[in-house]
């Protein structure tokens, strides 16, 4: 027995953790599959304390590689950092990466995660070609387009309720350098953010915003936003390209800490930071996961922990819905020092993948208790209205009505899952807070 927890470090729960390098004997009964504990709230929790899961971490092998096509195939547990180090020097990149690169493969199917390419190269699933699985009546099977397609877009973002991953297969990208070329530029409020971001993703292949939060008035959500591509050779650095393992935070630091006023300070002066611009070469950490550069950073926010909240929302039809969401925050003392703002491309293929076409927010904010509760679900309120959605593996504090009545897609992927897991013995934390599964 130990204590788990999310990235966010809320909720906690004690549960027994199996480690083992072979997942069909690790998991002889159906159980709930955890990577490396990169989301954020109760996604890879189990349904109630003392529960029992299995650790992917050490199934984390690659099992084939074809030079030719791009095409890896590799056990679920193989993280994203190891991927980079073997193929990033190689001319080959994932496809699609989120903010850290501490996660597994098995992860990013789970989530059908996005990255800052969404507009361009679709989601993760988008990418993968099979995955083996083993569903809960003990089968093992190949999925894939044409072979369960059903069950095969049903787990891509069904955060491991459908069945258990243990092979991935996903075609990796072609690379000129294993370098980035990004572009800086700040801009005076969030309206004009949101324009340069539309803008700026009909050209560029990766776009990225930082929004300040504790900006008010005719500057409110001021920001800057990050454009790149992958270098050419003869742009590329000199040296080589080298991963290296993250500083960790040794210690919590103080609960109170990161509060409205530390905020503040840390957003003027990066916005400050920011206001020359212009053009340089980056590592793929430094552009894709800046934030892994301390690799145990939540500890900043202490031991009550943090919660993250992500949405996305239409813009097509009420273009101001994104400033009303910046509004709210500001108005309910939802100061963060991450707000990130990105835009959205076609709907992931996934049954339930979190993506749309709009434009998405993603915040982390202190765990207050019932504060940070009311602000989250005055954003709900207005996401709901507004035809959006949240992103599962970053919830915590979503109420079940308001995720009903934002996923008209439930009724049809609790088919599929009821289909393979009639008992429902597939369950976690957070399809007992949402889904109703009994604890």
């Amino acid at each position: 027995m130990s204590e788990i927890y999310g990235w966010g470090r809320y909720p906690r729960v004690e549960a027994r953790e199996t480690r083992d390098e072979d997942l069909v004997d690790a998991s002889r009964e159906p159980v709930l599959f955890r990577g490396l504990g990169r989301s954020y709230g109760d996604a890879s929790l189990p349904a109630r304390p003392g529960g029992r899961v299995v650790s992917t971490a050490r199934a984390d092998r690659i099992l084939a590689f074809d030079p030719a096509t791009g095409v890896l195939r590799a056990e679920a547990g193989l993280s994203l950092a190891a991927l980079d180090r073997v193929f990033l020097p190689r001319g080959f990149a994932p496809p699609v990466v989120p903010g850290t690169e501490f996660v597994t493969l098995g992860g990013l199917v789970a989530c059908d995660v996005h990255g800052k390419n969404h507009h361009t190269s679709g989601t993760f699933g988008r990418h993968v070609r099979a995955l083996r699985v083993r569903v809960a009546d003990g089968r093992v099977l190949e999925l894939s387009e044409s072979n369960e397609p059903e069950l095969f877009l049903a787990t891509q973002g069904g955060l491991g309720l459908t069945c258990q991953i243990l092979e991935v297969e996903v075609q990796l990208a072609r690379i000129p350098s294993p370098w980035l070329l990004a572009d800086t530029r700040v801009y005076p409020d969030i309206d004009s953010l949101v324009e340069a971001l539309r803008e700026s993703s009909t050209r560029s292949p990766y776009t990225v915003s930082w929004s300040d939060t504790t900006a008010r008035g005719r500057a409110l959500g001021r920001g800057v936003l990050i454009t790149g591509d992958w270098a050419e050779p003869r742009g590329a650095a000199a040296r080589p390209w080298r991963w290296r393992a993250p500083f960790e935070l040794p210690v919590d630091l103080p609960s109170g800490l990161i509060a409205p006023w530390s905020i503040r300070l840390f957003n003027s002066a990066y916005f400050a930071l920011q206001r020359r611009g212009g053009t340089r070469l980056q590592s793929p950490r430094a552009f894709f996961h800046p934030l892994d550069v301390i690799g145990s950073w939540n500890r900043a926010y202490g031991a009550r922990g943090f919660v993250q909240y992500q949405c996305v929302v239409p813009i097509d039809r009420d273009r101001a819905i994104v400033r009303r969401l910046v509004e709210i925050m500001v108005r309910m003392d939802g100061a963060s020092p991450i707000l990130v703002v990105k835009d959205f491309g076609a709907e992931g293929r996934g049954t339930l993948s979190f993506p749309r076409p709009g434009i998405t927010l993603a915040l982390d904010l202190p765990m207050r208790g019932a504060p940070t509760q009311a602000l989250v679900d005055r954003l709900n309120d207005e996401v709901a209205a507004a035809g959006g959605r949240i992103y599962l593996a970053k919830d915590a504090l979503t109420r079940a009505e308001h995720f009903r009545a934002m996923e008209p897609r439930l009724p049809a992927w609790n088919e599929v899952r009821r289909q393979w897991d009639p008992n429902g013995c597939l369950r976690s934390g957070l399809s007992v807070r949402l889904l109703g599964d009994e604890p």
